[in-house]
């Protein structure tokens, strides 16, 4: 019997429905484990081995390495990982991606799960209308599940029989004999297999299917296990592509930590592989290098030994990976001020890291408004200073980036909230959405404060001293109101309270209604020119409006809105 390109598409159909059912689970299992993705991580610290058995957890929760990864990478981007604790989680990922190996090798070829698949997604699908997220995500993960076993029977089914076309052995005969060199081919192949179905665990079951049936000895699957190790890291660094400097290190670090591993395992391949084989000979009586029904179990034995390994070695030297990948991927300067930093990634599954990103990104508009606080008072204490007009045009220029960081952050988090969230996750993007407002009206309003400030220096009658002493002394209470607002930005929301902006917010209306009965006195009494004193008052109440935008920021962090 041939085996024609019908069977061959019919092959791919089968890959392609176990890599669905894999993606059906794993986001099943991030959208019930998202909640307490916060409190996991919230267990790492500098201390790497901490790092290492959260990644190693997450991975084994979501069933994905690749989903680990981007998903660490997702965190520094957010500046919530350090690049040193990033490294170490991605160690214990590649340990938790075995476990998929495992679960594939003990129930997928010994327990025909197929035939459990329907009454299970009859059991997942009513889930499915829940009004509630968790039910609704627990259905979502018991499909994935039963779909990722109905797609690794079909797989099983689709790969051809080897009695029956022998002429494919014979094709992999050429490339089996070669020595190390084929050792090196099937490394190659396994890199290859893995980007192309950007999934080491799809890639692992391919494998272990290819084994299962014979088409492969026990040492070149080995050596594509290997080639997975390093194709999985291509999906972190596409990821990072469009990430900051700091999440692009991560990614650099992933590749270097297992591109390291699998050149040290080559130079002790042979000795590693038969030491494995020894052990299932004595413990199970049956040798991956004699029986291909024992390579399953073989290659997931290996697979675990060989990053359990790699991460003993390797967590020795977190340090020095951290201070080459940092000379590898230099620093472009400080960080853009025009640029979103922090949500430049696609949108993850987990709607709580998407909002965690956005807090991050809410976080750095602030301190942009900050800095035209800082322009402004400049422009009112330095009349003379040269680089003024430059300073309106920084001024500007600002403006046009507070604009677009808002259209920026909004759309995003209108992205998110189209996702399946529930209802705290709700609260809180409309918590920063209205954050987000007011800090764009904020950029405005310092502009126009920009602008009265031109006409003042245009007429040629600038502020007397006091008048000056005045405008630096009010707007300096809402530097200080910024910069509570800061602080409550960069907390968490949960421990904010309103008693400090409250009291900054007070001092800059209580200073206000001063200046102004002071300026009605003064004009009363013909000491200030109204037509000169104009764009004076209009600064006192331009400061006093800043203000209430500022006091709404924090009254939507504790969730006043």
């Amino acid at each position: 019997m041939e085996y024609s390109i019908f069977d061959f598409i019919g092959l791919m159909g089968a890959l392609g429905f176990f890599i669905y059912g894999m993606k059906v689970m794993s986001e099943g299992i991030q959208k019930l484990a998202g909640s307490k993705m916060r409190q996991i991580l919230g267990v790492m610290t500098s201390n790497r081995f901490k790092g290492v058995f959260t990644g190693f957890l997450l991975t084994a929760l979501v069933q994905s390495s690749s989903a680990t990864t981007v998903m660490v990478v997702s965190f520094v981007n957010a500046g919530l990982l350090t690049l040193t604790e990033s490294i170490g989680v991605i160690m214990g990922a590649n340990i938790g991606t075995t476990v998929t190996a495992w679960i594939i090798s003990l129930i997928g070829f010994k327990v025909k799960i197929s035939l459990y698949a329907l009454p299970i997604i009859a059991f997942g699908a009513p889930m499915l209308f829940a009004s509630k997220s968790k039910p609704k995500a627990l259905g979502e993960t018991l499909i994935g599940f039963a779909l990722l076993f109905m797609g690794l029977a079909a797989l099983k089914s689709a790969v051809p029989d080897l009695k029956s076309n022998p002429e494919i052995l014979n094709f992999l005969q050429h490339y089996t004999d070669m020595g190390y060199l084929s050792i090196l081919m099937f490394v190659g192949i396994g890199t290859i297999v893995t980007l192309v179905v950007q999934s080491s665990s799809a890639a692992m079951a391919i494998t272990l299917v290819m084994a299962n049936q014979g088409w492969i000895p026990f040492e070149l699957a080995a050596a594509m296990v290997l080639g997975e190790n390093i194709g999985t890291t291509v999906t972190a660094n596409l990821a990072a592509l469009i990430a900051n400097v700091h999440a692009k290190r991560a990614a650099r670090a992933h590749f270097l930590f297992n591109i390291g591993g699998v050149i040290w395992m080559l130079i002790l391949f042979i000795p590693f592989l038969n030491m494995i084989g020894s052990y299932m000979e004595s413990t199970t009586g049956h040798s991956p290098f004699v029986e291909a029904t024992a390579i399953p179990i073989g290659l997931s034995l290996f697979h675990t030994t060989f990053n359990i390994l790699n991460t003993v070695v390797m967590v020795a030297f977190v340090g020095k990976i951290a201070t080459l990948v940092t000379k590898m991927v230099p620093s472009s300067g400080d960080d853009e001020e025009f640029h979103l930093e922090f949500i430049g990634m696609n949108i993850m599954p987990t709607p709580e890291i998407s909002i965690l990103e956005a807090r991050k990104e809410v976080a750095k508009f602030a301190k942009v408004t900050t800095k035209m606080s800082e322009f402004t008072e400049t422009l009112i204490t330095k009349k003379q200073n040269k680089s003024r007009r430059k300073l309106m045009e920084k001024m500007k220029t600002y403006e046009e980036v507070t604009d677009r960081m808002d259209v920026e952050i909004s759309t995003f988090l209108a992205k998110v909230a189209e996702g399946n969230i529930s209802e705290a996750s709700s609260f809180r993007i409309r918590a920063l959405l209205s954050i987000n407002n007011d800090l764009e009206r904020v950029g405005d309003i310092f502009y126009q404060v920009s602008l009265t400030i031109q006409r003042q220096l245009d007429s040629e009658q600038w502020f007397s001293k006091d008048q000056v002493a005045n405008l630096v002394e009010i707007y300096g209470l809402l530097d200080h109101a910024l910069a509570v607002m800061r602080k409550n930005l960069n907390s968490d929301y949960s421990s904010v309270t309103m008693d400090e902006a409250l009291e900054a917010e007070r001092a800059i209306n209580a200073k206000r209604n001063e200046l102004r009965r002071e300026y009605l006195k003064k004009v009363e009494k013909g000491e200030y020119n109204v037509k000169d004193a104009i764009n004076y008052i209009e600064l006192i109440n331009g400061c006093e409006k800043l203000g209430d935008h500022v006091i709404n920021v924090t009254e939507a962090v504790t969730g006043q809105i």
